[in-house]
């Protein structure tokens, strides 16, 4: 067996929350880490939720790596994880197979979980498959984003990557309301395309569910958030649009040259969202150095 092969790195990260009625919080009740993925320390949220760091003790994810996240959110609890950092995808040798992610979440009835991450960034010479599988029950709530850098532009490196392929699944009630799988290989499929990407670098994506609410009010929100898209958008420079699932959920969607307008963009469609379908505000997590 190669070097390379033995330095594979399969990290692997269960996290299991519940809401304690006496308390009235939501606790993580299991937590098993094995490196590079780790927790860093919970903290309060109001109306009873939880916000967690996800933490990669390498830095980043390693050409090779096998990484495994399943995250469980138990009945009426409310969590929100965000990570430690943006997501660093290094260089992928030639005799190492790509880096692989697969994230299963659960979500109980009447929970909650809001997964707000900072951008991944693929690096020159980076492979790397994720895989997602999310399952939601009654009532459940989802707000999730994933944004997607073009590669360290200050360092020249646009677009370098050798392969980006992501694969999401979203249920609720066990029916498939959101599929999406995608294969990005700029070396042979240019991504400056404008059947692509066009001028834009940034690509981002941001799921909103709540199980069980009639098809009517989703178009109502559908609505509401495309005004709010329309009032983002500067053509050129950052465009957003939106549209309805199947069932119980939105899609918001943009793309954008630079990377600091795109989180205002998603926090003030997290805010409107959350308000509409919760009637609370969103709670942007605190970051920790």
């Amino acid at each position: 067996m190669t070097t390379d092969l033995l330095q594979q790195v399969h990290g692997y990260l269960r996290l299991h929350f519940a809401y304690n009625q006496e308390q009235q919080r939501t606790n993580l009740v299991e937590s098993i880490e094995h490196p590079p993925l780790r927790v860093v320390h919970a903290f309060p949220l109001a109306h009873g939720g939880t916000l967690l760091h996800l933490h990669n003790l390498s830095g980043g994810v390693l050409g090779g790596d096998q990484l495994g996240m399943e995250i469980e959110v138990g009945p009426g609890a409310r969590v929100q994880l965000t990570t430690t950092g943006a997501t660093r995808l290094y260089r992928s040798r030639p005799n190492i197979p790509p880096a692989r992610q697969v994230c299963r979440v659960q979500v109980q009835a009447g929970g909650l979980l809001e997964y707000v991450p900072d951008q991944l960034i693929p690096f020159a010479g980076s492979r790397y498959q994720q895989t997602t599988e999310i399952e939601l029950a009654e009532d459940a709530g989802l707000f999730w984003w994933e944004t997607i850098a073009p590669g360290r532009l200050a360092h020249g490196e646009s677009f370098a990557y050798e392969q980006l392929q992501f694969a999401m699944e979203v249920k609720a009630n066990s029916r498939l309301i959101a599929c999406e799988r995608f294969k990005l290989e700029p070396a042979s499929r240019h991504l400056t395309s404008p059947v692509r990407l066009g001028n834009y670098f940034y690509h981002t994506s941001f799921l909103l569910c709540r199980v069980g609410l009639p098809g009517a009010r989703w178009l109502e929100l559908e609505q509401e958030l495309t005004t709010l898209a329309q009032q983002l958008t500067h053509p050129g420079e950052i465009v957003w649009a939106v549209s309805t699932l199947v069932a119980h959920g939105l899609l918001i969607r943009s793309a954008s040259r630079r990377s600091y307008e795109i989180l205002p963009g998603l926090l003030a469609f997290w805010q409107k969202a959350k308000s509409a379908l919760y009637g609370e505000d969103a709670i942007p997590p605190r970051k920790i150095q």
